[in-house]
């Protein structure tokens, strides 16, 4: 098992990382200093919670970017699954793959949870704001995908 994670917390500066997207282009989160980024978190594309949420922040999309944040979705899926999983609901933010942990890891959203009475390591449904300079404004760990994107744009004003 990969070792948990420890969280961050708001007023730190946030990992960077290059991580390949959905196309197989590698992206940086430094790539996008000057703009205010929403770095979620997911398990597994196609799995009801993560298409859940996915779908919650692609009909929110134009929210969030009127108030001037980029939405990056993560996960351990490889960059095929992620491509497959953009293309089937039609998701126009970046997706990135993180397939050895290492990000989440850095991030703290990796660590022991239970699942069907079944505990593990893995990744943990997490939800980071990063301000235009890179520090972390906002965590938020154990996310419930329910609701979460709507609560989101009312903690940010979007």
């Amino acid at each position: 098992m990969i070792n948990s994670s420890e969280e961050l917390e708001a007023g730190r500066p946030a990992p960077d990382f290059t991580l390949t997207d959905a196309s197989g282009a590698p992206r940086s989160l430094s790539e996008l200093r000057g703009t205010p980024v929403i770095v979620y978190f997911y398990p597994a594309a196609f799995t009801p919670g993560c298409t859940t949420e996915a779908c919650d922040f692609r009909d929110n999309l134009a929210s969030f970017q009127g108030a001037g944040y980029a939405v990056l979705g993560i996960s351990p899926d490889p960059v095929s699954k992620l491509a497959e999983f953009a293309a089937a609901e039609q998701l126009p933010f970046t997706l990135l793959s993180d397939e050895s942990a290492e990000v989440a890891r850095a991030w703290g959203a990796w660590g022991q949870k239970t699942v069907n009475g079944r505990t593990f390591d893995g990744l943990i449904r997490s939800t980071v704001v990063v301000d235009a300079e890179g520090r972390v404004l906002s965590v938020e760990y154990n996310v419930d995908p329910h609701g979460h994107v709507a609560r989101l744009r009312e903690a940010l004003g979007a």
